[in-house]
């Protein structure tokens, strides 16, 4: 039924479900996996140009890569397409999924309502009103702490 599964990943602990369930769907059915990062660049595009924010880039950039590398250990024994763009997130991963013929994009949710999604929005909400491929969101749990964001 899949050939091409795609996670976005942001790294941390809260995602950890999602690409276990997006690798399991890969095992049962004998797909790629793709894991996607993107480095949102829209919060940092218009800052002014120092030598502090000359180095905002590559440590976005790290950050990406430790999140890959995250998805490649939780995916252990699944073969992982590891995916590092910049650009606004929910576009970025529609455009690579289309592009590369992905059958399903599976996501992590915070299940926002009110007030914080429509001030903070939903990367997972954007992509579902705009992919034409199939997105499967997987809810995942934060820290109280991390709700303050």
């Amino acid at each position: 039924m899949y050939d091409r599964i795609l996670v976005p990943t942001d790294g941390s602990p809260e995602v950890d479900p999602v690409v276990e369930h997006a690798t399991e769907l890969a095992r049962v059915h004998d797909a790629e996996l793709h894991a996607i990062y993107v480095v949102n660049t829209a919060g940092y595009a218009s800052l002014p140009a120092d030598s502090a924010i000359e180095g905002l880039g590559t440590m976005l950039n790290d950050q990406g890569e430790g999140a890959l590398d995250r998805a490649e250990e939780i995916a252990s024994g699944v073969s992982v397409e590891r995916v590092l763009v910049e650009g606004a997130p929910s576009k970025r991963i529609v455009e690579y999924a289309e592009r590369e013929g992905c059958d399903l994009v599976v996501m992590g949710t915070h299940g926002r309502g009110g007030i914080d999604r429509l001030l903070l929005g939903s990367v997972a909400e954007r992509v579902v009103r705009t992919s034409p491929v199939p997105v499967l969101t997987v809810r995942v749990e934060r820290d109280d702490a991390d709700d303050a964001d």
